[in-house]
């Protein structure tokens, strides 16, 4: 599994395979591409500081810091 976050952008990537993509379906600001056997390949987040902060909320505030802080 790898990880980017593209600042410019506000996107994170989180590869899970690099197999290659067939397809891709989004919901909201979550795009998820697959291969052509149905398997997840690649989660694209929009907006991805904004998605930070919302489901963050939940975690004690020392750990969102830390978190936020490394996108």
């Amino acid at each position: 599994m790898k990880f980017r976050y593209d600042k410019e952008n506000d996107a994170m990537m989180i590869w899970l395979s690099n197999d290659p993509v067939d397809y891709a379906k989004q919901k909201k600001n979550v795009i998820i591409h697959f291969s052509r056997n149905n398997k997840p390949m690649l989660i694209e987040v929009l907006d991805a500081m904004k998605f930070a902060k919302d489901y963050t909320k939940v975690f004690p505030v020392n750990l969102r810091k830390g978190i936020l802080r490394s996108v």
